[in-house]
């Protein structure tokens, strides 16, 4: 598995992360993880007294954390956090795109029929708002900050859902669990790494979708496989790749995941 053992903990202390949807779930214990490692962590979630309990906890822990009103969906706030990381820190080295919904069922261990012909545009519209032109905005809008890092990161939290070659092959675990809003912005999302990490291929910045698992979240649901813990390593491996570390992928642990 890719892991910080590749990279000196000393090179990390110092360094500034972004983590969106931070007030819970995989992103409360990625921002955890990452502060462990000497990391500054910005806890960003759209409810700032949330995004405040979370720094607290954080700094009890004797991590560095600042909270942020982040809500991913809106542009001024996606504009007023690159003002306050500008203004602050100067740059970004670690941008981790968590935030993210599940709308059409009420967890992912909910199983229904497939409803692609009946998914109304409006619902549609919205999962895509957050699990893809949210994660575009926001990371078009911090690029200036992240090319100024030494070596930066930017980790999209995916799933193996939004894979076309699992969700068409039989023999995929998953394959009758057709959730088509969810698993199609997952697929936008996977193209998005594919590009953006083929335009800054010739930079130090490393650009990778990440599955983290079926993890046990209001998300996952309490029958899931793994817990937080493990699933924020995976995303904290490669938000601290080291600099031959692999770039425009899709992995879950060190297995890449077919497109």
């Amino acid at each position: 598995m890719y892991s910080t053992l590749d990279t000196t903990v000393s090179s990390l202390r110092g360094q500034v992360a972004l983590v969106t949807g931070a007030s819970r779930g995989i992103g409360l214990e990625t921002a955890r993880q990452l502060g462990r490692l000497g990391i500054s962590v910005i806890t960003a979630a759209r409810d700032l007294a949330k995004a405040e309990l979370i720094a607290n906890e954080l700094r009890s822990e004797g991590s560095s954390a600042i909270p942020l009103k982040l809500d991913v969906t809106r542009k001024d706030d996606r504009e007023a956090t690159y003002a306050y990381l500008a203004e602050r820190y100067g740059r970004l080295d670690i941008l981790i795109n968590n935030a993210g919904v599940w709308l059409e069922t009420d967890n992912a261990a909910q199983r229904v029929p497939n409803q692609t012909s009946s998914l109304s545009l409006g619902l549609l519209h919205q999962i895509f708002e957050v699990n893809f032109f949210s994660v575009v905005g926001l990371t078009q809008t911090l690029l200036p900050l992240i090319h100024k890092a030494s070596s930066a990161r930017i980790v999209n939290l995916s799933s193996t859902m939004g894979s076309l070659a699992l969700q068409a092959d039989p023999s995929y675990p998953y394959y009758s669990h057709k959730i088509f809003g969810y698993s199609a912005s997952k697929t936008a999302l996977n193209s998005f790494t594919i590009h953006l990490a083929q335009e800054l291929r010739e930079t130090r910045i490393k650009v990778n979708s990440v599955h983290p698992g079926w993890v046990r979240t209001d998300m996952g649901g309490a029958d899931a496989d793994l817990d937080v813990a493990e699933a924020a390593q995976i995303v904290v491996n490669f938000a601290t790749l080291p600099d031959d570390g692999p770039t425009g992928g899709f992995y879950f642990g060190n297995q890449k995941v077919p497109w």
